[in-house]
């Protein structure tokens, strides 16, 4: 066995030098979410909002489905 950490697995090729831990934290996340926006073009969020409203209304319907079917019991 190798030394070092004995829990910590490596991926052949990986490098743990090319993790930018600073993209793992909340604040992070969102800093690089708002820059990957901004990259885009007005037709490209657009066309991403009306993808992401499609998936909301898709999920959302069996939910509400459940919901109605748990307030209406016919043994009530």
């Amino acid at each position: 066995m190798k030394s070092g950490s004995p829990c910590r697995s490596r991926l052949p090729g990986s490098d743990e030098k090319a993790i930018d831990w600073s993209l793992t934290t909340w604040e992070g996340a969102e800093r690089e979410q708002l820059r990957r926006w901004a990259q885009l073009s007005l037709e490209e969020i657009v066309r991403a909002q009306e993808e992401m409203q499609s998936l909301a209304e898709r999920l959302g319907r069996p939910a509400q489905a459940a919901l109605l079917s748990a307030r209406i019991t016919p043994d009530d």
